[in-house]
């Protein structure tokens, strides 16, 4: 089987393709903490889910390691890798408020900073990071502990369902009625 090629990847993406020889690499393969410096063979800059899954389809055709990076605040470097793909979340940062639902729809690249702006102006507010800049994904998928946490209980607590791209490129939602093994194990199997 014959590896893709960056330009191929190219040509199936909306977003952003970055290389080492492109302009802009040093600053999209930065993450939060800098004593982490490595150099991913290439960036992607999803836009959308079907970005996400050609990124992770072209990462197991071409046998890269493969990392996401959601509001790249990783402190030991998980949204980044050396030699392999990224996948930048950070595009994708919409937060959707339904008020009389008190839920929030949250994209992959939001931050609790997104969140908190969005909501605030409905006076809610949900269980997030204590740091604004923090990723909404990695924290909840984390736990999420912050200021609402002995109140509300933690980020993940609070965590309804969610749309995931699979290894093999499917997109599936993820909840208490859909695909509830996928839900659990996000959740931290318990």
């Amino acid at each position: 089987m014959q590896r893709p090629t960056t330009d191929q990847l190219r040509e199936q993406v909306r977003g952003s393709v970055i290389t080492p020889a492109d302009d802009g690499y040093d600053e999209a393969r930065a993450v939060y903490n800098a004593m982490i410096d490595r150099r991913p063979a290439v960036i992607v800059g999803a836009r959308d889910a079907a970005d996400v899954a050609v990124a992770v389809d072209f990462a197991r055709e071409g046998e890269l390691p493969l990392a996401i990076r959601g509001g790249g605040h990783s402190v030991p470097g998980f949204g980044t890798v050396d030699g392999g793909l990224v996948i930048d979340l950070s595009m994708m940062n919409s937060v959707s408020v339904d008020p009389d639902e008190m839920t929030a729809r949250v994209g992959g690249g939001a931050t609790w900073g997104d969140v908190d702006h969005a909501t605030y102006p409905f006076g809610l507010a949900a269980p997030g990071g204590i740091i604004s800049t923090t990723g909404v994904g990695g924290l909840t998928l984390g736990g999420g502990i912050g200021y609402l946490s002995r109140g509300c209980g933690l980020s993940i607590d609070n965590l309804i369902s969610a749309d995931v791209v699979l290894a093999d490129g499917r997109q599936v939602r993820a909840s208490d009625e859909q695909n509830q093994d996928l839900f659990w194990a996000l959740r931290g199997g318990g």
